[in-house]
């Protein structure tokens, strides 16, 4: 008995990396799975090859489990809407999604061209949108569903050279936040998963000093793409229906909950603002809870356990 007997799941991003391990640890926890990977590059380049993704559909069938492949991209929500209908047709439903499909393409915010900017929000934000939007009213009619769509620490804490992927992994998290709150009454959960992992998007990151080649080989041997599964397939399954609209992270075999913006200090005068009463008293009170501007590495500087 597994903990996703009886359901069917499309895994996006399926073909490599963390989509391929929630696709066959799914399979393994009893699921029929739709495995979706457009088979492009790192950087959504040269698309359209199916053997990614039927590779691991093959995998799965060659263990006893149920798979189809797919291959069309998660930006075109025609495309989007064909895989829903594929797993209805294929198994005779769909339960649960999980979105790990995305691109990078890197450069310092004053570097960056329009076509890298909107290339990352359409795969990233745009596709989030895409398959939950082609799904929602299916799992709101059946009451049940559940999505485990991927933010990033770039876009929780914030790294350099990732302005693109950071705002795009912002956006989703608020995305998955919303859609929880209005499915809560239709038992339509939707969470997000900010996951540390070698995958080729990672190791596609210059290391430019040793401490860097350090941190990497950390990541390599440490933090593995198998881990950020069991929390994903998890969400998925009946006994985590009371968990909606929450921010978790992996780092190797830590679970991390992050909190949500709240407020944290305000400044009050009866007299109202000015610009030079803001300068001279309300942003120097507030000075003491300003968020510093280090990178993800400096909120998790320790090594994984």
């Amino acid at each position: 008995m597994g903990v996703l007997d009886g359901k069917v799941i499309l895994v996006t991003g399926g073909g490599n990396g963390i989509g391929k391990e929630c696709a066959l640890l799914a399979a393994k926890e009893g699921a029929k799975v739709v495995v979706n990977d457009l088979g492009g590059t790192l950087t959504g380049d040269d698309a359209g090859d199916a053997g990614p993704a039927e590779k691991v559909a093959q995998e799965i069938r060659a263990a006893g489990g149920e798979a189809v492949s797919n291959s069309d991209s998660v930006t075109d929500y025609k495309a989007v809407e064909g895989m829903i209908e594929q797993a209805k047709d294929e198994f005779g439903g769909l339960h649960g999604i999980m979105n790990p499909a995305g691109i990078l393409r890197d450069g310092m915010f004053h570097k960056m061209s329009e076509d890298d900017w909107k290339a990352v929000i359409d795969v990233h934000l745009h596709g989030s949108f895409n398959v939950t939007r082609a799904s929602v009213n299916h799992f709101r009619d059946q009451e049940d569903g559940s999505y485990v769509l991927f933010t990033s620490t770039t876009g929780l804490i914030g790294n350099i050279g990732q302005a693109n992927y950071g705002a795009a992994k912002l956006g989703i998290a608020s995305l998955s936040r919303i859609i929880a709150m209005e499915g809560e009454r239709k038992n339509v959960r939707s969470n997000v998963i900010a996951p540390f992992a070698w995958t080729r998007m990672i190791a596609s990151i210059p290391v430019k000093d040793e401490a860097g080649k350090e941190r990497v080989e950390r990541m390599k041997n440490g933090m593995r793409a198998d881990q950020v599964a069991q929390l994903a397939v998890t969400l998925c399954a009946d006994k985590a229906k009371d968990v909606s609209g929450q921010i978790f992270s992996v780092r190797g075999n830590e679970v991390i909950l992050f909190d949500q913006p709240r407020p944290v200090k305000s400044v009050a005068r009866l007299e109202g603002w000015t610009p030079e009463t803001l300068l001279e008293q309300g942003l120097p009170s507030m000075k003491g809870s300003f968020m510093d501007l280090g990178a993800t590495t400096t909120v998790f500087p320790y090594e994984p356990i």
